[in-house]
């Protein structure tokens, strides 16, 4: 037996990245689903309209600079916005440990009571938190933040661009490379496989139940290219 796996809990995360590191994958799972997604409703509606490939890479490609862009940025400006208030709070914070620390520290206390520690005990892990790293301790307890690991809204927005890019790519190429008898449902098989990989995945490194998630995913999917293909078929009906 190897002493990982003699190690209690060895596949629980306790280190001190995993915030970090599930901001990654909330933008970057995201982007991917929703750039695999959209390219695929995209580009399956208008082969449903026409056959013409000059149109539907136009299209698709008009889709996936536009999601591309509209992803990174409202990524960054929604994690803007976190960073702001969590900043906020910890100014704030600084402000009271400087003018009433015997306060503050009495409030860490309660709160650690109210987690279940005795007075007595609660009491002296507030002390000997406080006295090592006084805004650590307040901002974890308190507010539920790392200052250490605040979020990064251009990590955000970089991980939204490039995983949507990338899974934007997959259903484009595929309607671009099959012959028009096969074209839509050869996107919708690899659509499908593609999502199944993705919500795997996310699954895999966020420890959820896998089945579940590539369910999501898949049905999410399957669902948006029946729709779209359906408006495209009939605006080219009426149209045509």
């Amino acid at each position: 037996m190897s002493d990982r796996s003699r190690q209690p809990h060895a596949n629980e995360p306790h280190s001190g990245g995993v915030g970090g590191r599930l901001n990654w994958l909330r933008a970057g799972v995201l982007g991917a689903n929703d750039g695999i997604v959209s390219t695929a409703g995209l580009v399956v509606g208008v082969a449903g309209a026409t056959t013409d490939l000059e149109a539907i890479l136009f299209a698709g490609l008009a889709g996936v600079v536009a999601g591309a862009l509209s992803m990174a940025g409202g990524e960054y400006v929604s994690v803007s916005t976190q960073r702001d208030t969590e900043r906020s709070l910890l100014r704030l914070e600084r402000h009271e440990l400087r003018t009433m620390p015997e306060e503050e520290e009495r409030e860490l206390a309660q709160l650690y009571e109210a987690k279940g520690l005795s007075p007595r005990l609660a009491a002296d892990v507030a002390r000997e938190l406080t006295e090592k790293d006084p805004l650590q301790a307040h901002a974890e307890v308190e507010l539920g933040i790392d200052p250490g690991q605040l979020t990064s809204p251009w990590q955000a927005a970089w991980a939204s661009l490039i995983a949507f890019t990338v899974g934007a790519l997959l259903p484009l190429l595929a309607i671009l490379l099959f012959p028009p008898a096969v074209r839509v449902p050869a996107t919708g098989g690899a659509v499908v496989i593609a999502l199944a990989i993705t919500g795997l995945v996310s699954a895999r490194l966020g420890q959820a139940p896998p089945l579940p998630a590539a369910a999501r995913n898949v049905g999410v999917g399957a669902l948006t290219m029946l729709i779209t293909y359906a408006v495209g078929f009939l605006s080219g009906t009426v149209l045509g």
